[in-house]
Parts: structure tokens; C-alpha cells; sequence
């Protein structure tokens, strides 16, 4: 596995957490987060001991607070434009992994940190979560996502509201508009997003990948193309081991042995 110096995957129990690990920055978002984050993505998406991918970030304060400022403050036209790329490359790889990704919030998630939370599939955060998009505060727009993830998650009204006030929310609003799964105490957050992913292992990991996939393409496409795209995605299935096995343990009353194939 590589080493990175900004990020650390640990594996166990077919579930891999992400920890982003810059305390001392609060785990702001640099330009070499964003790379080592696009480049650990080919390892878990290969990683066949991955099943559910867990993400948090290092310390209590902050799970993202957003990207680094004094690296962005001096940039150009062209040179933010490039960051916001880089941005958005890696975080459409989080988002486009085959496997499930559970963001565990704890404490800030701003700006870049919030648009990582809304590249997973689910999102269970602490009670101390605040989170916001406060960059039109800095003169610019959320680059890295925002303005197009967080509509699709709670509406174009809201997004429009949380943008362009640039106010912060806290974890029971975050839960209330549909931003969060679930909201837990700050010290049953990991051990909750474990017990989700625990429960996603027990099904069979390929029909849940395909169910991630159907999901998210329907969702761009009209109700007829989707419908389409996921009768073809359930036929497919039909010629796997894991759907003989799965339904003939339900048949015979047994717990169904998965094998990925």
C-alpha cells in the first residue's frame, strides 16, 4: 500500500477508513490533499478488501474545514481554475467509486469540506457538526462541487440559501433538510458508520455496486432511460453465483454465503 503524507487507509473487516490527516491545518484541503486523494482512489476502487469506504478526518475539531486559503488567496484566473479541477477530479472519483462511501462528519465541514461530504453516498455526522459553504464570503464560489451536489441533495432553493447567505448549519438543521442520514453523539460517530457499513457487507457486494450504479445514473437520466438502464442492471445479476446463492439460502432458510462472484 502507498504511503501518503496526507492521508491514511487503514482495512479491516472488509470495510476501509480514510482518514484525511492534517490536524494542525484542521485537515484543510491543499492542493497535495486533493492529488493524494485522487491517487488513493485507484487503490481502494482495486482493493478487493474494500467493501464500504468510511471517511473522516483527524482530531475532534474538524472533519474538513475547508481548503487551504493561503494557498488558494494568491492564485490567478487560470490557476484557480486548475485547482478547481483538481478538486472536482478527485472528488468525482470518491463519488464514482464502485464502492459505498460513508462520510463520518465530525465538527466543521466548510467549503471544500462540505463538498467532500457530498461526493459519499451517505453522510452521518456528530452533533457538533457545523457545516456551510462560505465562499462567496471570500469572493469566490464553491469550486470543488457545491454548487451542483449540494442542489441535487436538498433542493435548489436551500442550496441557493446556504450559498448565497454563506451561513453555517448545524447538525440537526443538516438532518432536517436532508443533508444527513443520521446525527449521532461525537463519540458513537465511527462506531455508527462501522455498524452501517457491517450492515452493507452482509449483503451481496455485487448487487450493491450495481445498485450504486443504477442509482446514480438514473438519476440523470429521464424516469424511462433509468427504468431501462436498471432492468438491464437487475438481468444482469441473474448471472451471478451471489443471486443463486442469495436466493436459494432465503428458499432453504439459511444465511446466504457471498462470494463476489
Amino acid at each position: 500500500m502507498t504511503e501518503y503524507n496526507t492521508l491514511q487507509l487503514e482495512v479491516a473487516n472488509k470495510i476501509g477508513t480514510l482518514t484525511i490527516n492534517r490536524p494542525k491545518s484542521l485537515n484543510a484541503l491543499n492542493a497535495e490533499v486533493l492529488s493524494e486523494l485522487e491517487a488513493i482512489t485507484k487503490e481502494i476502487e482495486a482493493n478487493q478488501d474494500i467493501q464500504v469506504l468510511v471517511i473522516t478526518g483527524a482530531g475532534e475539531k474538524a472533519f474538513v474545514a475547508g481548503a487551504d486559503i493561503k494557498e488558494m488567496a494568491e492564485k490567478n484566473a487560470l490557476e484557480g481554475h486548475t485547482f478547481s479541477e483538481l478538486g472536482n477530479r478527485a472528488f468525482a472519483k470518491i463519488a464514482t467509486l464502485r464502492q459505498p462511501v460513508i462520510a463520518a462528519v465530525n465538527g466543521y465541514a466548510l467549503g471544500g469540506g462540505l463538498e467532500l461530504a457530498l461526493s459519499a453516498d451517505i453522510r452521518i455526522a456528530s452533533t457538533n457538526a457545523k457545516v456551510g459553504q462560505p465562499e462567496v464570503g471570500l469572493g469566490i464560489i464553491p469550486g470543488f462541487g457545491g454548487t451542483q451536489r449540494l442542489s441535487r441533495l436538498v433542493g435548489l432553493g436551500k442550496a441557493k440559501e446556504l450559498i448565497f447567505t454563506a451561513n453555517n448549519i448545524d447538525a440537526a438543521e443538516g438532518l432536517r433538510i436532508g443533508l444527513f442520514n443520521q446525527v449521532v453523539e461525537a463519540d458513537a460517530l465511527l462506531d455508527t458508520a462501522y455498524a452501517m457499513a457491517e450492515k452493507i457487507n452482509k449483503n451481496a457486494p455485487l448487487a450493491v455496486e450495481s445498485a450504486k450504479v443504477a442509482i446514480d445514473k438514473g438519476f440523470d437520466m429521464t424516469l424511462d432511460q433509468g427504468l431501462a438502464f436498471e432492468a438491464q442492471s437487475f438481468g444482469l445479476l441473474f448471472a451471478t453465483k451471489d443471486q443463486k446463492a442469495g436466493m436459494q439460502a432465503f428458499i432453504n432458510k439459511e444465511k446466504a454465503q457471498f462470494t463476489k462472484e
